[in-house]
């Protein structure tokens, strides 16, 4: 039977693009939301996923500064986000997002970023690493859904600031095995009863 056709969410120079959670610490649910007129689409990612889309937009736009002939503008990278505002209501999920690929439009200067659905690991031809979010190309081609998002340089820094602070605004690692420490306490591992120094 043929696959059935992928709905594709567009989205070129959104009003906003964000990461943003709902919950408390240790229980966050974490999603991309785009938004652009009366269109609206929230994706529920990892944690993680968050972070390795943050991290690659940070790396692609750093490299293109340092490439850059004067031709293309590149901000600098910056701290502290403009936009603080709670994700946009109504908040719903259109799916789940599983593999993500970024990629540099040369002919609009921009980044284009697409988040595609998780897919039933029996629909893929070979098995994926859960770890290795971009560029899945199997998972990509079964994907049911997809968010594509077009970036001016400007918005990906937008994005990656306010994804950065949100990623390492949950639970504080423990000094000693590195695992979240929850509000209610924390039971280490690698204390057994004695704490181990901070410094060896």
């Amino acid at each position: 039977m043929d696959a059935m056709p992928r709905i594709t969410h567009r989205f070129e120079f959104p009003d906003r693009f964000v990461a943003g959670t709902v919950g408390e610490p240790g229980q966050r649910t974490f999603f991309v939301q785009a938004r652009q007129q009366n269109q609206l689409v929230s994706v529920v990612c990892e944690k993680q996923q968050v972070e390795v889309l943050a991290d690659h937009l940070e790396r692609i736009l750093d490299e293109l500064a340092k490439l850059a002939d004067g031709s293309t503008a590149i901000p600098a990278s910056r701290v502290v986000a403009r936009d603080l505002d709670p994700l946009d209501a109504p908040l719903e999920e259109d799916f789940r997002a599983g593999t993500m690929t970024i990629a540099w439009d040369g002919q609009l200067d921009a980044v284009q970023v697409e988040l595609f659905s998780v897919v039933d690991a029996e629909d893929l031809d070979t098995p994926r690493d859960p770890v290795d979010f971009l560029e899945e190309l199997d998972e990509v081609s079964h994907a049911a859904e997809c968010l594509s998002v077009t970036l001016s340089p400007e918005q990906a820094r937008e994005f990656t600031a306010r994804a950065r602070a949100l990623v390492h605004a949950g639970r504080p690692a423990c000094p000693f095995c590195a695992q979240p420490i929850n509000p209610e306490g924390h039971i280490c591992p690698r204390a057994n009863g004695y704490r181990r120094p901070l410094f060896a």
